[in-house]
């Protein structure tokens, strides 16, 4: 049997679409969650740099004032910014501080033990807490804003009802000394140790979302919990491991500030409640999950401490720090929308020109 040439030239070979192309450098910086933010931060640096320049915000110890404003918030918000990649809130969280500074008031204070067991006591605390926010939010389905709100009263409620109870008071005098004592309060010149609590608590959150299997489950699960489910991902687990990390730091955070004022005070804490979630959106983490980095919200926190030094050195009314946070919130939702929906569209139109080539 013999082919002729043009019954060959005839056949039509079948297209292979080839592999999309790699976004430019440009585009994957233009979809980065934490560029606003980066812009943000530089910005309000040399803004306030230059209108605070005589005051001394970038003296040593103008930059210890807002590191350790955003060390003790970061030490929350890291914890906080990664249960919200997974799609869920904790606004318990100011409560939790209130109750880890008076649980270690009342352990070393009123029944004069050892603050390394006042400290245990105020995780074990915490972690009561965070696992109740976990089992419900996982079990019942009740939105998570709801569930922690509730919570957020009910700690607080405690927390005085039982300070009350013991002391007639809300605040009750710690006694720390030792290595526990330096560990919570060593500061170095106008620098508090928190903020190397907070460095190291970023690089195990960056570590986990960079290189853990747990990081893609929690992407996966603020992305879509149900799709995540079906591929096998622990969904319930991941949420209630991650409620327990937002409680133990912010009993943590409650601790800190315990030994370094020497006070165990029920009714502390309470500012947390919205900074936190604040900072991490504006750091570039979406409000529905699935979308964020460590690094946006370092840099979110970073801005929040910029702002409230910042403004106390120009000598303006620092009442207005949280007008301009909350601007720069507005902002962040409204960038990261935009963000997010020219990444959808640049993915559509790079897929229909591979599947044409």
């Amino acid at each position: 049997m013999t082919i002729h040439s043009d019954s060959v030239s005839d056949v039509t070979p079948t297209r292979v679409p080839r592999r999309l192309e790699s976004p430019s450098l440009v585009a994957r910086l233009a979809r980065a969650p934490e560029l606003g933010a980066a812009v943000a931060a530089i910005l309000l640096y040399i803004f306030f740099s230059i209108a605070a320049a005589g005051n001394g915000f970038t003296s040593i110890s103008g930059t210890a004032s807002w590191l350790n404003t955003a060390a003790q918030l970061g030490i929350i918000a890291v914890p906080v910014g990664m249960l919200m990649i997974a799609g869920e809130f904790d606004l318990s969280i100011g409560s939790m501080v209130g109750a880890g500074s008076v649980t270690v008031g009342i352990v070393t204070g009123y029944y004069g033990q050892p603050l390394l067991f006042g400290l245990a006591i105020a995780f074990c605390v915490a972690m009561i807490g965070g696992l109740g926010n976990g089992l419900l939010v996982t079990r019942t389905g009740v939105p998570s804003f709801i569930v922690t709100l509730a919570s957020n009263f009910i700690i607080a409620g405690l927390a005085l009802a039982i300070s009350r109870s013991m002391v007639n008071s809300t605040s009750i005098q710690v006694q720390s000394d030792g290595l526990v004592s330096e560990a919570l309060a060593m500061h170095w010149g106008d620098f508090d140790v928190a903020i190397l609590w907070w460095l190291g608590i970023i690089a195990v959150a960056a570590w986990v979302l960079g290189q853990k299997q747990f990081g893609n489950w929690m992407f996966a699960t603020g992305g879509d919990a149900e799709q995540a489910r079906r591929a096998g991902v622990p969904t319930a687990w991941v949420k209630i491991v991650l409620y327990l990390c937002t409680a133990l730091a912010s009993a943590f955070v409650g601790a800190l500030q315990a030994v370094q004022f020497h006070t165990g005070d029920a009714t502390t804490g309470q500012g947390y409640v919205f900074q936190a979630p604040m900072v991490v959106v504006i750091g570039g983490v979406l409000l529905l999950g699935g979308y964020g980095t460590v690094l946006g919200v370092v840099l979110g926190t970073l801005i929040y401490g910029f702002v409230s030094a910042g403004l106390f050195y120009t000598g303006w009314n620092t009442d207005y720090a949280q007008v301009v946070i909350g601007v720069l919130m507005v902002i962040a939702v409204l960038a990261n929308s935009a963000v997010r929906r020219t990444a959808a569209n640049t993915f559509r139109t790079n897929g229909a020109r591979g599947a044409n080539r």
